[in-house]
């Protein structure tokens, strides 16, 4: 009895020494990782945050409240269990921490980088308002990175292996989550990717100084080392062939397409597309060869920069040309600051960088010869709400301007592109606007064993809605697949006969 009475006193105390070590928000503030100035940050493509010390990260972790209802954790699109590998971040028990992060991420240290953290579970930390939120997405960042450093990061070895195949179309997030899923269940999984490299717009649409290249490499190859194969270079030519070599498909694709804007002079030569112009520079950075790069076409320096949209797309090109050497770069957004969707925390990265914003403008008309040499531009006043609650911007009579340009650069968002035709697969069912259409139940289109996920089911969207569909559907897929593995088991003859 008396042991009874010592372990249950050792317990007590044991929770109370833990619980010592959290609740510090009002005793530590706000801190993140040093950020690199930005005199030198803008003279390469390296991620501009430092990596937490290890009693740093402690300390901010110990700062989270360990509420009731963890708001952060139901912002999450994941479902990450935030407080829960928080708290052991402040035990330091960070092998433990990265095992419970990853149990719900298939890539953390991935989304701890460029999640916009200030609109999820940030932003919706219970002690945000008075006393600044908890770091987040840094902790998230800094236990994977360790976790990749101390060698817990291991390959996937299936329990046991299956004779059944999946294949899967794109690799960029939601794929290799699913691809991830997949193989962990002993499926063998072939991604067949048109690019030359694994990743998707992680490798050749995110710059460097929000997501170095080797991050997502070292994540590639650790699937290659599970068993995964990448097929690259690959364009699919027929969707009905592919199909015919596995046991399921699935479609993320993604969404490449810009989308165009209708202004006279919108043809002129330097009008280029975000992603053509993003592309060329992540391949520059990796040590392609790039004609449209090197002959000067996507590359900024010495020019007047003009970026028109207000996302982390139009972000991610403002900064990058000023990392490029522009002259000048400004961006026009049609909205205010406080109605801009890019995030909080990368408009201010770009203003201290040198971007100059002009909030609520406009493009008319691009003007020049063959070339643009000005934008012209009006200024818009936000008026009615729309359906969506969202102030209409409408156009200020009489209030156009123009805008030195060598360069603009659209980035506007990005639609589907017509997979019906390019995969020769014209019963393929899309949305008039290009998605493709599938069960919300199963997440199956309308072709049987086909599955679709990511951006190319919902849209442009965020990197961890991807991971989310794509560790989604490959529970589906599995469940279809043990359905028509049971369906080929047929009763003998004499279990028939009785």
């Amino acid at each position: 009895m008396s042991s009874m009475k010592a372990l249950r006193r050792t317990m007590i105390e044991d929770k109370a020494m833990a619980e010592e070590k959290m609740l510090k928000f009002v005793e530590k503030s706000q801190q993140y990782p040093d950020k690199r100035d930005h005199s030198e940050r803008k003279q390469d493509f390296d991620e501009i945050y430092q990596e937490y010390a290890r009693e740093k990260a402690a300390e901010q972790a110990s700062r989270c409240s360990q509420c009731g209802v963890p708001f952060c954790q139901i912002h999450c699109p994941l479902g990450n269990n935030i407080p829960d590998w928080l708290r052991l971040t402040a035990e330091g028990r960070l092998e433990e921490a990265y095992q419970l992060s990853s149990a719900t991420n298939n890539m953390p240290e991935i989304c701890g980088r460029i999640c916009p953290q200030d609109r999820l579970c940030e932003g919706n930390c219970v002690i945000e308002q008075d006393f600044d939120s908890v770091t987040i997405g840094s902790i998230e960042k800094y236990i994977t990175d360790t976790a990749w450093n101390e060698g817990w990061v291991q390959p996937i070895t299936p329990i046991q292996e299956r004779a059944e195949t999946v294949g899967i179309i794109g690799s960029g997030p939601a794929g290799l989550a699913a691809g991830e899923q997949l193989r962990e269940q002993g499926f063998q999984v072939h991604i067949y990717e048109r690019a030359d490299r694994a990743g998707g717009l992680l490798i050749y649409g995110i710059p460097g100084f929000k997501l170095e290249k080797d991050v997502i490499e070292r994540r590639t190859k650790r699937m290659e080392e599970s068993g995964i194969q990448f097929h690259l270079n690959y364009e699919v030519e027929s969707l009905e062939a592919l199909k015919a070599n596995h046991d399921a498909l699935l479609i993320a694709t993604g969404v490449y397409k810009g989308r165009e804007l209708k202004a006279p002079g919108v043809g002129l030569g330097n009008v280029h597309k975000a992603l053509d112009y993003l592309i060329a520079s992540n391949k520059k950075s990796l040590g392609d060869a790039v004609q449209s790069f090197d002959d000067g076409t996507l590359n900024a320096e010495g020019k007047n920069v003009v970026v028109i949209g207000g996302g982390d797309t139009a972000m991610d090109c403002v900064r990058t040309a000023i990392r490029q050497g522009a002259k000048s770069v400004k961006c026009l957004y049609r909205r205010d600051r406080e109605n801009m969707p890019g995030s909080v925390r990368e408009v201010k990265n770009a203003e201290e960088e040198g971007v100059e914003f002009i909030w609520l403008s406009a493009p008319e008309a691009f003007v020049g010869a063959d070339n643009v040499e000005t934008v012209r531009a009006y200024k818009m006043q936000l008026g009615a709400a729309d359906a969506t609650g969202r102030q209409a911007p409408v156009q200020v009579p009489g209030s156009s301007f123009e805008l030195e340009c060598d360069m603009a650069i659209l980035a506007l968002g990005f639609e589907p592109e017509d997979l019906p035709a390019l995969f020769q697969a014209p019963e393929l069912n899309v949305a008039r606007w290009g998605t493709v259409k599938v069960n919300h139940t199963s997440m199956m289109t309308n072709i049987d064993g086909i599955f679709a996920a990511g951006d190319i089911v919902r849209g442009a969207s965020l990197v961890v809605w991807a991971i989310r569909d794509g560790r989604d559907v490959a529970e589906h897929m599995q469940a279809y697949i043990d359905t028509q593995s049971s369906d080929d088991i047929q009763p003998s003859s004499s279990v028939a006969a009785e």
